[in-house]
């Protein structure tokens, strides 16, 4: 369902160079992966609603991408069950434990799990920067909406992989 946003933005690798230039700068990698669904994991949930079911446990896509994985050094927080990444995960632990107070958010969705997480981030009081191209989502109209209405709103910086690297360097 990603393979045209991936393609158009080059996202894959994008997101490899910005993890590389991150680890070389200091700057902590943080993974936070969607809760993994298995049949039968919302039944009881009053509200279910959204991108929980999404992936499913035991296919291809709830892996970290072959480039992408996490290496010594990077923190992962628990799986989140919806759209953001900070809502009943320990995100928001790990990131003052680490006293990190900037986030820059990469990744799938862009108009939903990206953009959940950095209005919870905002919310947090954390510095919040978006990626115009480290980002997918399930089709171009999605992450135009996302990228070109909501992130200016949403974030302290709206930039390319490119200019957050040259920003680090």
């Amino acid at each position: 369902m990603s393979k045209e946003t991936l393609e158009a933005n080059n996202a894959i690798s994008n997101m490899k160079e910005l993890v590389s230039s991150a680890r070389k700068s200091g700057v902590k990698v943080v993974y936070v992966p969607h809760h993994h669904f298995r049949e039968g994991d919302y039944d009881d949930w009053k509200f279910s609603k959204g991108s929980g079911r999404a992936f499913p446990e035991g296919i291809w896509n709830v892996e970290y991408h072959p480039d992408l994985q996490m290496q010594q050094g990077d923190i992962e927080a628990r799986q989140h069950w919806q759209s953001s990444g900070f809502a009943n995960t320990d995100l928001d632990f790990l990131l003052k434990q680490h006293g990190i107070d900037h986030v820059v958010l990469a990744g799938m969705r862009a108009n939903t799990c990206i953009e959940s997480t950095a209005r919870y981030a905002v919310e947090l009081g954390y510095h919040t920067t978006m990626l115009t191209d480290a980002i997918d989502a399930f089709n171009m109209a999605e992450r135009r909406a996302a990228v070109e209405i909501d992130y200016p709103v949403i974030s302290n910086n709206v930039l390319s992989t490119e200019q957050f690297i040259r920003a680090i360097d």
